[in-house]
């Protein structure tokens, strides 16, 4: 199979969508196996431990809900033809054609990549490092790229530089619009007459259509982006810092607790604030508090 071919496949994954709301089953499956294809672990593996490694994955960096379905990629997976499961026709379906979980854990059901994606994936390490970011691009802002690949268990010696366009005008009007100022900490270091250490960070993430408008961003400081992003915080309707229940440990209040219910550092330009729909689809998608 060609690399171009391969590539595209895993470009062309059917992403459930409805309401906005977040669905990186797929992408999280593919990636998890990515990492065993790159460690030398067995081609197929089975529902059961897939389930298990795949349902922790998702609670970390999938959406916050109260309920997982690590069975949903693995039976779905197979429709993008990048995944199989021999013996699927033992395998009964609910009404949406989702596998019984009770199915695949009584035919001891197993799934992986097809044999010639596997060793293609095996034969050309930086190949695989390409598809892993492109999926990481796809569906996880940057800041958390280097957890996801550490969760995945995906490490490298090849290091995959990406030239995607980046929209600096954006960058350079969000800052300007918060006084180049972190909204959070008021963090405004200078270095040579320019501010270091700032960010601007979409509300709604660039990967999941967030648009580049100023009302969807906010100017962060490195440290308060990766921690929004990572769902720790979240602002509420009246633009206040509502921080995780799940925030702990040392220099967590320093950090954040510090902060909790303080109206953040807004725009000059009423016209310029977070704009409420960004806010909710963050609250419902990335904020680690309240499980739906």
């Amino acid at each position: 199979m060609k690399a171009s071919e391969l590539q595209d496949r895993f470009s062309r994954l059917n992403i459930w969508k409805a309401y906005g709301q977040r669905a990186p089953h797929k992408p999280l499956l593919a990636l998890w196996a990515i990492g065993r294809c790159l460690r030398g672990e067995d081609r197929m593996v089975s529902y059961k431990e897939s389930r298990r490694e795949l349902a922790e994955l998702l609670r970390l960096y999938g959406p916050p809900r109260k309920n997982v379905y690590p069975e949903y990629p693995f039976w779905r997976l197979r429709l993008d033809g990048v995944w199989e499961v021999p013996g699927s026709d033992r395998i009964t379906e609910t009404v949406s054609k989702d596998a019984h979980v009770s199915s695949l854990l009584r035919e001891n059901a197993h799934g992986g990549f097809p044999k010639e994606i596997y060793d293609a994936l095996q034969a050309d390490e930086e190949l695989a490092i390409k598809i892993a970011y492109s999926l990481l691009d796809a569906h996880f802002p940057s800041t958390l790229h280097e957890a996801v690949l550490r969760g995945v268990g995906i490490v490298s010696e090849f290091e995959y530089i990406r030239r995607r366009t980046r929209n600096r005008e954006f960058s350079d009007t969000v800052l300007a619009a918060y006084g180049h100022q972190c909204a959070v900490c008021d963090f405004a270091v200078r270095l040579d007459k320019g501010p270091i250490g700032l960010e601007a960070a979409h509300i709604k993430w660039h990967c999941a259509q967030g648009p580049d408008l100023i009302q969807n961003a906010l100017s962060l400081c490195a440290l308060h982006h990766r921690l929004f992003d990572a769902g720790a915080f979240t602002l509420s309707r009246e633009r206040r810092i509502q921080v995780s229940g799940q925030v702990t440990g040392r220099g967590s209040n320093e950090i954040l607790g510090r902060f909790q219910s303080k109206e953040i550092l807004l725009p000059e330009d009423d016209g310029n604030i977070p704009d409420l729909d960004f806010l909710n689809w963050h609250h419902k998608n990335v904020f680690q508090d309240e499980l739906r």
